[in-house]
């Protein structure tokens, strides 16, 4: 086995050999470069292994599979140059591969690129390592790893990336100017690298995001949201979206947050910044859940108070009905930053139409009708919601949200006691629309549906049981009141 300046398990140094002999064959120069040389150094996991040839990139992918028994499928892009090979990791059985147990392997060749002023699709033509370089977004993603016989395993380091990785610094090969009007899409890329290794930006980097941030609006926003994605869902996306408010981005791709910022004052009373407030939340929910929509579900809780905000006399900042506002937002968000039309989205305006309902459940003599309605419109989403819940209780009075967390939690308990007493939680009304019609030879129509919201009130409201003996006779009662 040949010595290789990173650290491998058996599996990748195979993958690499491989790959090398397979350049050899066909006399061409290979590197490993990118995330996968940055990755390894940071000690941090990684899938992918990006390569890149002196020559054919397809070709060395086809000869490459050639060397695995059996020969993996080879996608190759020839309009780029680009092709991409899986390999099954040897300890995964059969039975169980996912698309977590295979390596992704693509290959390039080296190229160098010109850029349009008014376009991200560069003019490419081959190159040398040295132009591949050049054309990284970033000195810790600029660094290679040689798969060649003469220096097998040696780094090739051009910008100081490696000095970079251990100063946890963000900077651009080229003059910043240069790498972010070439493809702005690496302003976002340098927030969300900062945020997911806890780096730095280097300052003249910074400035220059803030000085062309405007170029963002080129970039679809398919891939303005997929950054987005990965910044929500690093350790804390406070980092992120500070640094996208600080530099001017958010307000271009994302200007309903960017408007929760800042606090104003009447007669010495104020309201404290939302969006500030907005970022806690985040990184409060990042601490207790990995799911991409109920972060997306913090970020939106509140998107509604910069237009439903009032100044009352005598009274202070109101934001009445924000919940209510923010829900019928959250399509139209979804819409302009390219996320999913679909249950996720549901998902997320549940959550801000729903988030207010448990904190105002923590008052004294709350009935149980009250609860089984929370319980009721969370349904299958009630853990979610709590977790949201908690998150949105910030302060910097310690005592307060220890306080705010105590009354919460019995909460939580009124509402194990109720569900398990009433069975609410994924309800299904004990008497159907079927049996309804049945029962008074109706064919479906308002009468029906009359009938069945009725059960359900009656339920909810605790005025019969959420059994079939008590929802029939209701119903036979309230059939008769309508002249069935």
């Amino acid at each position: 086995m040949r010595t290789m300046y990173i650290t491998l398990n058996d599996f990748e140094k195979q993958l690499l050999d491989k790959i090398a002999t397979a350049a050899e064959q066909l006399g061409v120069d290979a590197y490993v470069v990118g995330g996968f040389v940055r990755d390894k150094i940071l000690g941090r996991k990684t899938k992918d292994i990006d390569v890149v040839c002196v020559g054919d990139g397809i070709a060395l992918a086809h000869e490459t599979a050639l060397l695995f028994n059996p020969n993996p499928t080879v996608n190759f892009f020839k309009n780029f140059g680009t092709a991409q090979i899986k390999i099954k990791e040897l300890d995964q059985v059969q039975e169980e591969q996912t698309d977590s147990s295979f390596i992704e392997i693509e290959f390039v060749g080296a190229r160098k690129e010109s850029y349009d002023f008014n376009s991200r699709n560069p003019l490419v033509e081959a190159g040398t390592l040295s132009d591949d370089q050049n054309r990284r977004d970033f000195t810790i993603n600029a660094l290679a790893i040689s798969l060649n016989k003469n220096d097998f395993g040696s780094l090739v380091d051009s910008f100081g990336g490696l000095e970079d990785l251990k100063n946890k610094i963000i900077k651009t090969p080229l003059t910043p100017e240069e790498t972010f009007s070439d493809d702005p899409l690496r302003m976002l890329r340098a927030i969300r690298f900062a945020a997911q290794l806890n780096f730095s930006i280097e300052e003249k980097t910074l400035l220059a995001i803030s000085t062309i941030a405007k170029r963002i609006k080129i970039i679809s926003g398919e891939r303005i949201a997929d950054e987005l994605n990965k910044i929500l869902l690093t350790t804390r996306p406070s980092v992120g979206f500070d640094l996208l408010y600080k530099t001017g981005l958010l307000q271009i791709i994302f200007p309903q947050m960017t408007a929760l910022a800042g606090a104003e004052y009447i007669d010495g009373k104020g309201h404290k910044d939302n969006f500030y407030h907005t970022l806690q939340v985040v990184d409060n929910i990042s601490q207790t859940t990995d799911d991409l929509w109920l972060r997306w579900a913090a970020v939106l809780h509140d998107i509604a108070k910069p237009v439903t905000k009032k100044f009352e006399d005598g009274h202070g900042w109101t934001f009445h009905g924000h919940e209510v506002v923010g829900g019928r937002m959250v399509p139209k968000i979804f819409v302009q930053l390219k996320l999913p039309q679909n249950e996720k989205m549901r998902f997320v305006r549940k959550m801000v139409e729903l988030h207010l309902r448990p904190i105002s459940l923590t008052k004294e003599n709350i009935t149980d009708a009250a609860i089984r309605r929370l319980i009721f419109d969370a349904g299958e989403d009630l853990e979610s919601l709590f977790l949201l819940c908690k998150a949105d209780i910030t302060s910097k009075n310690k005592e307060k949200v220890k306080r705010y967390l105590s009354n919460f939690e019995l909460v939580m308990q009124r509402c194990a006691e109720v569900e398990e007493k009433d069975h609410i939680r994924n309800w299904q009304p004990p008497v159907t629309g079927e049996m309804i019609m049945e029962y008074f030879k109706l064919t479906p129509g308002r009468n029906v549906g009359i009938i069945k919201n009725a059960i359900r009130e009656a339920i909810l409201d605790g005025v019969i049981p959420n059994e079939y003996e008590a929802a029939h006779a209701f119903m036979v009662e309230r059939g008769k009141e309508l002249g069935l």
